[in-house]
């Protein structure tokens, strides 16, 4: 299993943004609940976009 981590900073204009270093992973989120669900939704997105490429 792969292990992702990312980096969450406040954003100067309100709310969260997160990036994953070496995945080319973004999200951001009015909230950090918010932020956490589009985090999730933006690896899913990462491994369907890999898996339809035929990359393992």
């Amino acid at each position: 299993m792969t292990e992702i981590t990312f980096l969450v900073h406040e954003a100067e204009e309100g709310g969260y943004h997160a990036e994953a270093a070496g995945f080319g992973i973004l999200a951001e989120g009015d909230t950090i609940s918010e932020l956490k669900e589009n985090i999730k939704s933006g690896i899913s997105l990462f491994y369907h976009h890999k898996i339809s490429n035929g990359k393992p």
